[in-house]
């Protein structure tokens, strides 16, 4: 699998444990752009040039792709920057005229930043009130609270389909009906940045109202994410930003919109990315979702076994006895310990072994758990392998000598 990505060429002996930060890229995905750059480099939609006919097909083909890969239409895609801009732009699209004072928005405990600040931001300039849905000591989502939660104000419920910290995968199908049975008015915007690259995708199935993920987490390039919204859900938005490309006509004092996704989508979209992102795709359904399925589930086992031989190492999550994916925080409680960026650091340096510390865009999930210096994570990919795991623990078993 590693001989895929052409950055393990220049970097033979790297171990990337970071693929929940962003994943590595097959040399289709590297050469997808890299064609349109250098073959028919044109803007779409535009010209009548044969090239910028190209590349127009090539784009819309691309909102098709994705569209077929989480059973939406196309026409339910929008394209942004990333899961951030997408979650940002539902906030602003939906909520500005839809959230008002003494309206209630729920999310939960375990929301990486981007699905706890726009909330948090638009509920506090509304005068709306921010609820959340607890997590236990279990580090599962508390959904006997919902009947409490959800009520007639209750706007939106937005949440993670797997946390970035804790690797649960939370039932999205179950809640969505759960919260639909108590409020049938309530949207539901869910977070599937962790969850796109590791098992198909349904939304009509799930019942969602927004999904977003990002394409460099799905072994795709940066600066290029999806929002799908239910076509049913367009009638209660409005764009923000205007400009080029999202219109029809316009007049001295008033301008046409053109029709959703389109409307909200001005200027020059990222057409490279687009369409790298469809040969992401391509890649993983190559590949078969079973055997990434088995190959990752088959390393989270054994990583979860190598880890539990390390003592005073604390995991900041389930077991792998519950629905989970590879993404496994952890840090070392004995005093004297190497503290998660010290593991970081050390490792890289000296074994080329590349994990993320810190609070990973969750300080409050941290806090709540008493992991107030933040923790390692490792998140694997299908480029990881098991002898990967036995360096990562010969690199810890070293640090930790050290620092004793």
């Amino acid at each position: 699998m590693k001989n895929n990505f052409p950055i393990f060429q220049n970097n033979p002996d790297l171990v990337y444990f970071d693929s929940a930060a962003t994943s590595l890229k097959p040399a289709s995905v590297v050469l997808s752009e890299m064609e349109y750059y250098t073959q028919y480099s044109a803007n779409i939609h535009r010209g009548l040039y044969q090239i910028s006919g190209k590349a127009s097909e090539s784009y819309d083909q691309s909102r098709q792709i994705i569209a077929d890969f989480i059973h939406a239409d196309s026409e339910e895609i929008i394209f942004t920057s990333g899961t951030t801009a997408s979650i940002n732009l539902v906030a602003q699209c939906w909520g500005q005229q839809n959230i008002k004072s003494g309206d209630e928005i729920v999310i939960t405990q375990t929301e990486h930043h981007s699905n706890l600040v726009p909330w948090q931001q638009l509920a506090l300039a509304k005068k709306a009130k921010l609820k959340y849905i607890p997590v236990t000591s279990d580090f599962l989502l508390n959904l006997k609270s919902l009947p409490k939660l959800i009520t007639p104000k209750t706007k939106i419920v937005a949440l993670t389909h797997v946390s970035n910290v804790l690797g649960t995968i939370n039932p999205v199908k179950k809640i969505v009906q759960a919260i639909k049975k108590l409020n049938p008015q309530t949207l539901v915007l869910v977070d599937g940045a962790q969850s796109v690259a590791h098992f198909p995708l349904d939304v009509k199935s799930l019942g969602v109202d927004f999904y977003a993920f990002s394409g460099h987490k799905l072994y795709g390039p940066t600066g290029i994410g999806v929002l799908y919204v239910n076509r049913k859900t367009y009638s209660s938005m409005s764009p923000t930003t205007f400009g080029g490309g999202a219109i029809t006509e316009v007049f001295w004092h008033k301008t046409i919109l053109d029709h959703p996704p389109f409307c909200y989508e001005p200027g020059t979209p990222p057409i490279a990315q687009a369409i790298a992102l469809s040969q992401a795709i391509k890649f993983i359904q190559k590949i078969g979702w079973h055997k990434i399925i088995q190959h990752e589930q088959d390393l989270t086992n054994y990583l979860f076994q190598k880890l539990n031989s390390i003592s005073h190492l604390k995991i900041l999550g389930p077991g792998n006895n519950n629905p989970r994916l590879g993404v496994i925080s952890f840090a070392l409680t004995k005093p004297k310990s190497p503290a998660p960026h010290d593991i970081g650091d050390i490792i890289s340096q000296k074994f080329n072994i590349a994990v993320r510390t810190g609070f990973h865009c969750a300080m409050p999930l941290h806090h709540l758990f008493g992991f107030n210096t933040g923790t390692t994570r490792v998140s694997l990919g299908i480029y990881n392998t098991p002898k990967d795991i036995d360096k990562l623990i010969e690199s810890l078993n070293y640090t930790i000598k050290i620092f004793s």
